[in-house]
């Protein structure tokens, strides 16, 4: 079994029996507005991290206030915030997202799990958060598709993204608006492969926002990615990082073509 199959199950038996609890839809587009309004501006958008633990590499700061680093983050000029919630790997907490939806309440925020029920959707808007990550290869397509549903009913944005060129080609084709190219396989966390969003970008779609993830440790690892890269997640070196800020400014002054239609 590779490390995505295991937690996939452990997210299903986490969820057994679990429905979706009624929850108010979240104000749609927030997510996607901001990264197009960086495009726009001209820059690149970043999607900056908060996580205690990364599966890779072990413990980055157990410790962390994920609001003030949130906070850190959106003062540098994060265009939104990405929240690990699975709690066994990534050291993740729904109330993250609680606490930082308080503090920063016009910030987007990405849910960001191992989402396998429509149950987990309802608990990322209950906290206040504006997209939900969605991976390809945890899912097949009936259940994508659910889940793209559950979360638009609900006026956040599905986030699909895959490491796999059959998985990706998948989450082209699911009409997501935002896709994304993660260069680690979840299926080995060790492994990243830093040429994966050049060799994903082609099958991205006009009008899809694209966002290259993971392996991004420098603003010169940003350069290097294709023009298509409309935006990066970037979590661990901020997250190392004594002062995230420098980077991160860094980060959202490259410069990038015009908005996605």
């Amino acid at each position: 079994m590779d490390f995505l199959e295991r937690v996939v199950g452990e997210r299903r038996a986490d969820m057994a029996g679990r429905t979706a609890a009624a929850v108010q839809a979240r104000p749609p587009g927030r997510f996607r507005d901001a990264l197009l309004a960086s495009r726009a501006r001209g820059r690149l958008a970043v999607i900056a991290e908060v996580k205690r633990v990364s599966p890779a590499l072990g413990a980055l700061d157990t410790a962390v206030d994920p609001v003030a680093q949130a906070r850190a983050y959106a003062a540098a000029g994060a265009s939104a915030i990405s929240v690990l919630t699975e709690p066994r790997h990534w050291g993740g907490r729904t109330e993250d997202v609680v606490a930082i939806r308080a503090a920063l309440p016009d910030v987007p925020i990405l849910w960001k799990d191992v989402v396998i029920s429509e149950a987990q959707v309802a608990d990322a808007a209950g906290a206040g958060a504006d997209a939900v990550l969605l991976i390809a290869e945890a899912l097949d397509d009936v259940e994508l598709r659910a889940l793209m549903d559950a979360a638009r009913r609900l006026g956040l944005e599905p986030f699909v993204e895959a490491h796999e060129p059959d998985a990706f080609a998948r989450a082209i084709a699911s009409g997501a608006l935002v896709v994304g190219a993660n260069a680690r396989d979840l299926r080995v966390p060790a492994e990243i492969d830093r040429s994966r969003a050049a060799t994903l970008a082609p099958l991205v779609s006009a009008g899809q926002l694209f966002v290259a993830e993971s392996g991004i440790e420098s603003a010169d690892d940003a350069r290097r990615l294709p023009a298509r890269a409309d935006a990066i997640l970037v979590g661990t070196a901020l997250m190392r990082a004594a002062d995230p800020g420098p980077l991160l400014r860094e980060l959202s002054s490259i410069k990038r073509g015009v908005e996605v239609a």
